[in-house]
């Protein structure tokens, strides 16, 4: 049986084996494991170094299709990008005539275009894996709403199963909701009432981007120290807003309250979870914001922005803080909470909830869908 992947994510080739983001990379050997033979149709990074965020697949028998990156942000990129579609999508076509089951990951413009070929193929078993926000209500571009509405459409799309981040009203016969997963059950541990009246701990999980706005979680822990919530903050991941982050920690002397500590290993983020108070994510757009989820595993109180299925995932505020996208806003939700909220009971449920999604919880979801 062959498993055919369409995803935008960069690979890296080393010494004949396929690299890619460890997250990802995780779930796919799920989902792989059930094939004989995979193929990934992705572009690869013109670097070879493998990175401490890169592992590499577990199996093996991988034939690659490289796609390169398409860009659509300039003229030029988007001549660029039309001359080179017919001879994708004959590509696309090829993999899939050749595939049992196809799995595209959304939203990327791989997956638009791969949208399109699937329907000539009713017949092959398919899964699409939407990690973007699947709010019907939110402004999103083009692209976005377009493969959702082609992978949503059951008249258009056949013999699909469209995963999707949490839980939405009047969702298609072939909606499943879905989740991501860092820890396994034996990562479960006791939650441990803790210290909210002394320095609290906050952490920062995620790329260093504009669009996490690190740079707000920052300026929310200066408020927070200056309106009298003794605070501070560690920020694991690294991206292009690093120096731009470091040269402001500098320049307004909060070395002492906040520290960047770049990707560190799963059992370092284990360890550094588990001391921490809050973990924050004022992000402007997510799927599935595992990094929130991660938090919650080992007891940390979540605060994020009201983006995607974050409601639902922090019950509405009772497992987690909602917070306005505004820093001044967002210091008086926190300090509100803080001051009338049982934080032990609201880190608690905050446990009892993200335990639930393990990898091997997802592992049987998994064999689940491939199983109908």
């Amino acid at each position: 049986m062959t498993f055919a992947i369409f995803t935008l994510v960069q690979h890296k080739k080393h010494r004949n084996k396929y690299y890619g983001y460890a997250p990802y990379v995780r779930e796919m050997d799920i989902w792989n494991s059930h094939f004989d033979h995979v193929i990934v149709v992705a572009p690869i990074s013109s670097s070879n170094r493998i990175d401490s965020i890169d592992i590499a697949y577990k199996n093996q028998n991988i034939t690659f299709f490289e796609v390169p990156v398409l860009n659509v942000k300039s003229l030029s990129g988007i001549l660029k990008v039309l001359v080179k579609i017919p001879s994708i999508l004959f590509r696309m076509f090829n993999v899939m005539r050749k595939a049992d089951h196809l799995h595209f990951r959304c939203p990327s413009n791989i997956a638009a275009m791969a949208s399109l070929v699937q329907l000539f193929f009713p017949k092959k078993k398919k899964t699409m894996r939407y990690a973007g926000n699947w709010d019907p209500k939110s402004v999103q571009p083009f692209g976005y709403r377009f493969q959702k509405f082609i992978f949503s459409n059951t008249l258009l799309t056949r013999n699909i199963t469209t995963l999707v981040y949490g839980d939405w009203p009047k969702p298609t016969k072939s909606m499943r909701t879905f989740f991501a997963a860092t820890f396994h059950e034996q990562d479960k541990v006791d939650y441990k009432p803790k210290n909210y009246r002394d320095c609290l701990n906050f952490t920062f999980i995620g790329a260093l981007v504009p669009g996490k706005q690190p740079l707000m979680a920052i300026k929310i822990m200066q408020l927070l120290n200056t309106k009298g919530v003794k605070c501070k903050l560690n920020i694991f991941g690294d991206g292009i807003l690093k120096d731009e982050l470091i040269n402001y920690i500098r320049e307004n002397e909060i070395e002492h309250m906040i520290k960047i500590n770049g990707n560190v290993t799963k059992k370092e983020l284990m360890t550094s979870l588990q001391s921490a108070h809050f973990n924050i994510l004022p992000s402007k757009s997510e799927g599935w914001p595992k990094a929130i989820a991660e938090g919650m595993f080992f007891g940390v109180i979540p605060i994020s922005t009201n983006v995607s299925c974050v409601e639902w995932m922090l019950d509405y505020g009772k497992r987690g803080i909602i917070i306005e996208n505004n820093v001044k806003l967002a210091v008086e939700d926190i300090r509100e909470v803080i001051s009338s909220r049982d934080l032990n009971v609201m880190a608690k449920e905050a446990q009892d909830w993200s335990q639930k999604y393990t990898i091997e919880k997802q592992s049987e979801e998994i064999n689940d869908i491939l199983s109908t």
